[in-house]
């Protein structure tokens, strides 16, 4: 027999409703706008630990967005002035605990704003959308590098891969012989098991300035890009850039990515063009943050799997 009925409780779905309306006030108030951008693109992302979704739409060959970055950039480029989205996402090959293969993302840019202003306006959000048993001091602020000194006992800039690889390993943690000449993915997995799930026990936390290797779409300064992630209850909930408006530059980190999915055997994807003439055309100084709103709806109702916040998830959509 078919199970029909949601895994999320009605209660919970009348929390994840409060909250929604709350963050449409938040924004209202803070004078963004409300933005809706395409779920269908002819591009897909190139990062190599992203998978987008291909699908088919009159004929042409088309990918579900893993986020709206690259056509609310095309809308700040234009004049928009501070905008965000409430939206589904899609993301090939995650699934667990923390993760739904569609799942709604909040999003938004703030023009004029770096990276740790940016923070700011992230605590403040979280504070409103949170119930009032959730309301702690403010938020603690470390850098990458601090965080896995503390945390993991390696030093992010400078220890070699070796050094990093030993330190999974005396923590119990296998390191795939894939990864032994990768210290990003060392770096990541230490942040996955050993940092991580440490981070926004008794506050949201913020950990900025990541390795300029880790950039994505942000700003580098020397040795560090601008860069943050904000967690609670030891989940990652958001990812912020001070954003990279250089055209010459991302379309130079697009082509890297792509070496590198060739490097790994990944499928080639088309880059976002039209992202790129935007980008040419003259993007604004601004911050951007991506926010996982189911994962902020299971930190304010207490849920351990993704599926109690979720009416239907992927197993049952």
């Amino acid at each position: 027999m078919t199970d029909w009925q949601p895994t999320a409780s009605i209660a919970t779905l009348e929390v994840r409703a409060r909250m929604l309306r709350a963050a449409r006030e938040y924004f209202t108030a803070t004078r963004a706008l409300e933005v809706e951008t395409p779920t269908l693109s002819v591009a897909a992302v190139t990062d190599v630990h992203l998978a987008s979704i291909a699908s088919t739409a009159l004929q042409q060959r088309r990918f579900l967005h893993t986020s709206p970055e690259y056509a609310m950039k095309r809308l700040l480029a234009a004049g928009c002035g501070d905008i965000w989205q409430l939206c589904r996402v899609y993301r090939d090959e995650e699934s667990g605990r923390w993760h739904n293969p569609e799942f709604t993302l909040l999003e938004w840019y703030r023009i004029g704003m770096d990276h740790h202003a940016l923070m700011g306006d992230v605590e403040r959000l979280v504070t409103t959308l949170l119930p009032a048993s959730r309301h702690s001091d403010r938020a603690e602020r470390l850098s990458y590098r601090d965080a896995m000194q503390l945390h993991a006992g390696v030093d992010a800039l400078d220890d070699p891969s070796a050094v990093l690889i030993a330190r999974l390993h005396s923590a119990g943690i296998d390191v795939p012989a894939g990864l032994h000449q990768d210290r990003d993915a060392c770096l990541d997995l230490l942040m996955s098991t050993l940092v991580g799930p440490q981070l926004g026990h008794d506050r949201l936390t913020f950990i900025f300035d990541y390795p300029a290797s880790q950039a994505a779409l942000a700003r580098v300064h020397g040795r560090v890009a601008s860069r943050f992630e904000a967690y609670l209850d030891g989940i990652e909930l958001a990812n912020g850039f001070h954003e990279l408006v250089n055209a010459q530059e991302q379309r130079s980190r697009f082509q890297q990515d792509l070496r590198e999915r060739e490097r790994r055997g990944l499928p080639a994807v088309p880059v976002d063009e039209a992202f790129l003439a935007a980008l040419q055309a003259g993007l604004p100084d601004c911050s951007g943050v991506a926010l996982g709103f189911d994962r902020l709806v299971m930190c304010a109702t207490g849920a351990k799997h993704i599926d109690e916040v979720l009416a239907f998830p992927f197993g049952r959509a």
